[in-house]
């Protein structure tokens, strides 16, 4: 069969057939029809009640009537089909929607990650969610930085520490750079997580006590950095230079690896050294 380019309004009316016709009604605990099934699945009638959408609605999406469904009702389509995560971000994208981000950003690390992190020796690694929250980190991070353990949770935010920290604060050589380019990144979760009043209140409490993120703030710069570069100005072994990269887990979208690594062979002599004490 060859595929042709997607017609989203077909598309999007063949995956609600599709999802609904694989549902056991039994699995949702509906009342049996004394009426036999002449399809597998659900009814129109019971994904409409589920959804708390009219029939005639139903209809229309599958037959691609060209209708554009609201982010609402996408969403009430998603938990009435009880789709997986990646079926329902496919959902939103056919209806040419965003979703909300009603799931509650990660305060912890997912187990796997943790692992990761730790197998990333001798680099130093850590995880962090879209609120710069420090959520895993290994051995050599700790040496690099400083020890998260120490701080109470509030405080393990790679923000926070670059703002009000009294030895991060005066960590980075080019440090008005990464102020700016962090404060960009937290634009760009703040305008993604609306729902996400931690963040907000963050935000928040940053403009009104602290006068450089206030002034970088105002600038309303965009920026999201999958990789960069920092000179660090430790107070152990001197300057290293480190190039990082960020990746985002499929599974753990919320969640993010910074990993970095040596920019040059004194950089690297320098961790070495650190870490080895």
């Amino acid at each position: 069969m060859t595929t042709h380019t997607v017609d989203t309004t077909q598309e999007l009316a063949a995956f609600l057939r599709a999802r609904r016709e694989r549902l056991d009604p039994r699995e949702l605990g509906l009342p049996s029809r004394r009426q036999a099934r002449r399809t597998p699945g659900l009814r129109r009638e019971e994904v409409a009640e589920l959804a708390g959408v009219s029939v005639d609605y139903v209809v229309r999406l599958e037959q691609g009537r060209g209708l554009r469904p609201s982010a609402d009702v996408v969403d009430a389509l998603a938990r009435a089909l009880r789709l997986p995560p990646v079926e329902r971000a496919y959902l939103f994208n056919l209806a040419q929607q965003r979703p909300r981000n009603a799931d509650k950003p990660a305060t912890t690390a997912a187990p796997p990650l943790a692992h990761l992190v730790t197998d990333l020796s001798p680099l130093p690694a850590m995880l962090m969610n879209h609120r710069y929250d420090i959520l895993a980190w290994n051995h050599e991070m700790t040496r690099l930085l400083l020890d998260f353990d120490t701080l109470p949770p509030s405080q393990r935010n790679a923000m926070w520490l670059c703002l009000r920290h009294p030895e991060i604060r005066e960590f980075y050589v080019d440090r008005e750079r990464v102020v700016r380019e962090g404060i960009a990144h937290l634009r760009a979760a703040w305008a993604t997580h609306p729902e996400d009043q931690t963040l907000t209140d963050l935000i928040s409490e940053f403009v009104t006590h602290d006068e450089e993120f206030a002034r970088l703030w105002a600038e309303r710069e965009i920026q999201v950095n999958g990789r960069g570069h920092k000179v660090m100005r430790h107070p152990d072994v001197g300057v290293i230079a480190v190039d990082f990269e960020v990746l985002i887990p499929l599974q753990d979208p919320d969640q993010r690896l910074v990993i970095f690594r040596p920019a040059d062979d004194k950089s690297q002599s320098a961790l070495d050294r650190l870490c080895a004490r």
